[in-house]
């Protein structure tokens, strides 16, 4: 029992190292090699857990070579586009403005109920809605919509804008995260002065505190609604 349990200690350490490795994709943004990767290591790891009779390096070492397989694909895909094209494919316009193009459908064993159930998914009912459509190499479809159905954007409405914000955390869960407070070079009081304002007389009543690079500043405390507000702070060039 403490042989599987050390077994499955060690491989669970292993493929998590290499997903970490592989970075933060969600599956249905991996490539189809990625994909393909993620199958064999998940079949892989199973072997060695359970299988005593079998010495764990030789699980190890597969697992190890994929991942190797792995880093080797992207490299030379970022490398070379011919290469980036024969592993991950290329876009394919499936939409267009003379409308659907059936012979992309075909190459992508597609039809036209697939088409349609993507479209719905992203709230395109009618396909003369719809500039063009492309289905991208991971599998997902984006979609340009024609200028009747386009969402109005601020210059359409001659509306004039605030650039956007980027939000740092200053406390989470009660705790102040000080790397966060030293980028802003925020100090203690000016914290405890604008959490007072959310009715949080200390830190540790702080679900959430966030501060923008504008001064906007979001702040929930515990069992309470959060409370949203600008300050008088004139930083946020250091994020």
């Amino acid at each position: 029992m403490l042989t599987l349990m050390i077994r499955g200690i060690l491989i669970y350490a292993i493929v998590f190292l290499i997903f970490r490795l592989m970075g933060k994709r969600q599956l249905g943004q991996l490539q189809p090699f990625e994909f393909v990767i993620t199958l064999i290591i998940a079949d892989l790891a199973t072997i060695p857990m359970s299988e005593i009779n079998i010495p764990i390096v030789h699980g190890v070492v597969p697992l190890v070579t994929i991942s190797i397989i792995h880093f080797l694909i992207g490299f030379l895909s970022r490398k070379s586009i011919k290469l980036r094209q024969m592993f991950n494919g290329k876009p394919i316009i499936v939409v267009n403005p003379n409308g659907v193009d059936y012979n992309e459908l075909k190459r992508l064993n597609m039809d036209f109920n697939d088409l349609c159930e993507a479209l719905r998914e992203m709230n395109y009912f009618s396909l003369d809605q719809i500039q063009y459509a492309i289905v991208e190499t991971n599998g997902q479809m984006t979609v340009l919509p024609n200028a009747e159905n386009a969402p109005l954007s601020a210059p359409d409405l001659k509306i004039k804008k605030e650039e956007s914000a980027l939000p740092i955390m200053l406390v989470c869960d009660g705790k102040v995260i000080k790397e966060n407070m030293d980028i802003a070079k925020l100090d203690d009081d000016f914290l405890q002065k604008n959490i007072r304002k959310a009715g949080a007389f200390k830190v540790k009543e702080v679900l959430l505190a966030t501060i923008d690079n504008n001064g906007k500043m979001y702040v929930q405390a515990r069992n309470k609604k959060y409370v949203s507000f600008q300050t008088n702070f004139k930083g946020g060039e250091n994020w």
